[in-house]
Formats: structure tokens, sequence, C-alpha cells
């Protein structure tokens, strides 16, 4: 079975309007536009202009992207600075955005967010030994990005 092929935009104009939609539904990086614009078809000169329209109206806004994925991602997902700094690398945000950006995270919030998904957690295991218990709830805090010190502190005061 075929696959439909995508129609591929050829026209500066009309890949400005539809850019324009794109980011107007939801924020997005630089990097994720111009993806988006090659993916469509258009030639580098043609995507380099798009996205310097997009910046000067408003359209495209790296820090409010930044502060925006931080949010989500802390909020609806209890993600961890690292993995949230992983994937804002990897949408190529610069590193001073970034920092910026983690700095909306409030301390105490946080805290109580790696308590809360260890507690889930923990409810989980069926595990009896306690060292192993605790391997297990650390390697999932890590893996949701989490900083290593912080969960050993949160794992010595808390009885999980």
């Amino acid at each position: 079975m075929d696959l439909p092929k995508k129609q591929k935009i050829t026209d500066p104009k009309v890949a400005l309007t539809k850019a324009e939609h794109y980011c107007a539904y939801q924020d997005r990086s630089q990097q994720e536009m111009r993806d988006k614009l090659y993916e469509w078809g258009l030639w580098p000169e043609a995507v380099e202009n798009i996205i310097t329209d997009l910046v000067t109206t408003g359209f495209l806004n790296e820090e409010r992207f930044a502060k925006a994925y931080v949010q989500g991602k802390f909020n609806q997902k209890a993600w961890g600075k690292i993995k949230i700094k992983q994937g804002l690398k990897i949408k190529r945000v610069p590193d001073v955005l970034i920092k910026k950006a983690l700095l909306l995270i409030d301390g105490d919030a946080y805290l109580q967010a790696l308590l809360h998904i260890l507690t889930k957690k923990a409810a989980l295991l069926n595990e009896k030994d306690a060292d192993k218990r605790r391997y297990k709830l650390q390697q999932y805090a890590l893996g949701r990005g989490y900083e290593n010190d912080l969960i050993a502190d949160v794992l010595k005061n808390s009885d999980l």
C-alpha cells in the first residue's frame, strides 16, 4: 500500500501563511519550524527568510517557547530539570534561554513533584528487599530527569 505523497509548497508567501498558522496553534522552536519548512520542500534561502519574518512578527519566540516547554513538561508530565533540559537541547534552544526557563520551576513544587512520583511508584513496587526497593525508586526518578543528590535526600528523609 502506497502512502500518499505530501504536496510540496514552492511559493514562499503560501509557506509563510501556513507557517504562521502552524506557529499560532502552538509555540514552536526555530529548529522545529526550520525542519517543517524543509519538509514542505522549500529552499534554504526561502526557509531562512520565512524564519526571519516569523521572528520579527512575533510568531516565533525562542524564550516564550522555552518557558512554555518547561511549564508544560513539569506541570503535565512531572519531568525533572535534567530531562527538560535535554528536551530543549534536542530542539536546539540556546543554553542561556534554557537556564532562564528552568528558573520558572518553584523549588518547593519541584520537591513535591519528586516526592509524589516516588510515592506513586513505591505503591506499585512489590520488592521486599529495602536496598533493591530503594535502587528501583532511585532509577525511576533518574529516568524522569531528577537530580541524583535530590533523589537521595528525598529517599533518606522519607519512609518509602
